[in-house]
């Protein structure tokens, strides 16, 4: 029971598909003779199962505690910037400068010794914890004073995209370390393993896959339990569950920062396969596009969150090469489309129109 409850249709179908996917891109990209599965495209794979976990970690605090956040693109950006600060130590003497110590970009701008956020990291388990720790205390102490004062609404939308302003803005200035705006770049391997080659490829999509499946089972535990029936109470009546006697502000501040932690995660797993992390991951932009995947896809259903960032992010890849100046219209064209026409999303949509299909097909009994 507890499992069917965990893993329902909609659920078991998506994790069917991508354990389809994660056996058939290495076999199509590694063991078939022509490669029918290009290497590009199998970076490109990777990039959008990260997409759909960031997007599940949205759809978790907006679609089932009705936080609308416009500041997750911060969360994985610094997700990203604690696995790049891991993966530019992981360069050593290998660099253009050949400092077994100072990264490149510190070596050009005059840098003599190494800044003391930066010592540790050419250890992985520091970096992984950072990973989850960076943006997961970010979101406590910003929860913290939000959710006490009880800033909510489009207020809270309003706080949580300044955050991600003034974080990008700070991360431009060479003076933080972290490579101003070309951030790092330039990475060599990971945990010994050459990035550059088709196994290593693969095995970050793998894993892209992997990290996926767990976040939404996580996010599905969560939101099936009693604490996720008090997260809708609060999306739907705040002001009753909080005269039941609930502490609102705590649930909020725990889901909060269970998000942030899921998007660091989707942005630590983003870079090694892209091969860059700069500032322009702190964008407004980014995170307002991220909220577009998820109201496309499906607002509340987990599943369709993740559908709807694959679906828009290969959108984007195809419209940015074929009309690159329409792109942004398109996007935002969409927008006003789902809201207006598709309230719950492509993935409502698809449920609604296979619901009907069988309510419309008489079965034998009836015919007779």
């Amino acid at each position: 029971m507890a499992a069917s409850r965990l893993i329902d249709r909609r659920m078991g179908i998506f994790l069917a598909g991508l354990f389809v996917l994660t056996v058939a891109v290495p076999v199509g990209n590694l063991w078939i003779a022509g490669q029918p599965v290009p290497t590009y495209l199998v970076a490109l794979i990777g990039k959008y199962l990260c997409y759909a976990l960031l997007a599940v970690a949205l759809d978790l605090v907006w679609g089932y505690c009705g936080i609308l956040s416009l500041g997750h693109g911060a969360f994985f950006a610094l997700g990203g910037y604690a696995m790049g600060m891991y993966l530019m130590r992981e360069i050593g003497a290998r660099g253009v400068y050949a400092n077994p110590v100072l990264p490149d970009f510190m070596v050009f701008i005059g840098w003599k010794h190494l800044p003391w956020y930066w010592l540790g990291f050419d250890h992985f388990w520091l970096a992984a914890i950072m990973v989850v720790a960076v943006p997961g205390a970010l979101a406590f102490v910003f929860g913290w004073f939000a959710f006490r004062s009880r800033v909510t609404g489009v207020y809270l939308s309003i706080i949580t995209q300044a955050m991600t302003y003034a974080l990008m803005l700070a991360f431009f200035r060479n003076e933080m370390g972290f490579g101003g705006n070309n951030g790092l770049t330039d990475f060599k391997d990971i945990l010994g393993f050459d990035l550059a080659s088709h196994e290593t490829k693969v095995g970050l999509m793998m894993l892209s896959a992997v990290a996926l499946a767990a976040g939404l089972l996580l996010a599905r535990w969560i939101t099936t339990s009693r604490l996720g029936k008090v997260l809708v109470c609060l999306r739907d009546a705040e002001s009753r569950t909080r005269f039941l006697g609930y502490r609102v502000e705590h649930y909020k501040l725990f889901i909060f920062t269970v998000s942030a932690m899921m998007a660091g995660v989707a942005g630590a797993l983003y870079v090694p396969q892209v091969g860059i992390i700069n500032p322009s991951e702190f964008s407004t932009a980014n995170s307002i596009e991220i909220v577009i995947w998820v109201a496309l896809g499906g607002r509340g259903t987990l599943v369709g969150a993740a559908l709807g960032a694959i679906l828009v992010a290969g959108a984007k890849t195809l419209l940015t090469g074929w009309f690159p100046e329409l792109w942004l219209f398109a996007l935002g064209a969409l927008f006003v489309l789902v809201t207006i026409a598709l309230p719950n999303g492509v993935l409502g949509a698809l449920e609604g129109g296979i619901g009907r299909l069988r309510r419309g097909t008489p079965t034998r009994e009836a015919e007779a």
